[in-house]
């Protein structure tokens, strides 16, 4: 095998004519990985993914195979086909948070897209929304796009599709938390093209590329309790660090609570008991 990439959380191996993406237990908030690593955040994020790629069946995605990876990979790594990614971070927004909520504050509306005057932190949307943004720019952040900004960068039959795709997704998905007592904020899902089919990459519906809220603690105009790596972003700012390379190490008691929140929504979601 041969190490092509190292992102953020994943690694990415060339095996022949397929690759295998391998998720660590490194943890990255405000686009800068921590020092400090959370024990099986990795495999909790293969695993829950597998299991959306498996309810969203309808929908091509990478996966060759979730057990075809080498023994020391086992459960945090799978076998996928080659993309040739689409350079959009496509997000779908059902609540508002973080940069959303800047945005909405600094513009009224997120990506161009307008919403109603007079929303708070936490606040559902009328219905969800596309709010895209670039793959890490020059700055080292994402920055949002409107929808006619990926226009021009992919036409509009593309567009409308990949519009079209994470609103289902994120649609779908957060029903199905919905029934379990997560609340799904946002969600953030690739696309890449396999041939001339427009394919979902990377995670779908993880900790990691969504805010997860219990539904029972749900209340707007407040920051919201999180099974996601919120919890380690509040903590990072809560230390007065600059959000620029290099992150704080994260305290044992951090790193645990933050993994009893990647283990809580593994479990609420999947119905399944985690055992690494």
């Amino acid at each position: 095998m041969k190490h092509i990439h190292a992102g953020k959380v994943r690694d990415l191996y060339e095996d022949g004519d397929t690759l295998l993406l391998v998720a660590t237990d490194r943890v990255s908030v405000y686009d800068v990985s921590l020092p400090t690593s959370i024990p099986d955040k990795g495999k909790l994020l293969t695993q829950l993914s597998n299991w959306w790629f498996e309810f969203f069946a309808d929908i091509p995605n990478h996966v060759l195979s979730t057990t075809d990876v080498p023994a020391e990979f086992a459960g945090r790594a799978i076998r996928v086909k080659p993309l040739k990614m689409v350079q959009v971070e496509c997000i779908a927004r059902g609540y508002l948070v973080g940069m959303g909520l800047r945005e909405y504050q600094r513009d009224g509306a997120v990506s161009g897209v307008r919403l109603p005057a007079g929303l708070r932190e936490g606040d559902k949307l009328p219905e969800p929304i596309f709010t895209p943004t670039t793959k890490i720019s020059d700055t080292g952040h994402d920055e949002f796009m409107t929808f006619d900004d990926v226009v021009n960068q992919e036409g509009r039959e593309v567009a409308e599709r990949l519009r079209d795709l994470t609103l289902d997704l994120y649609s779908r998905g957060a029903a199905h938390a919905a029934e379990r007592g997560v609340i799904v904020a946002d969600t953030k899902v690739e696309f890449g093209w396999d041939g001339e089919t427009l394919t979902l990459g990377d995670e779908v519906l993880t900790s990691d590329s969504s805010r997860f809220w219990p539904a029972d603690e749900w209340e707007p105009g407040r920051p919201q309790r999180s099974f996601d790596k919120q919890f380690v972003r509040d903590w990072s700012t809560s230390t007065g660090w600059d959000k620029e390379p290099p992150g704080p190490e994260i305290p044992a008691d951090i790193v645990e609570a933050t993994r009893q929140r990647y283990v809580r929504a593994y479990e609420l979601i999947t119905g399944r008991t985690w055992s690494a």
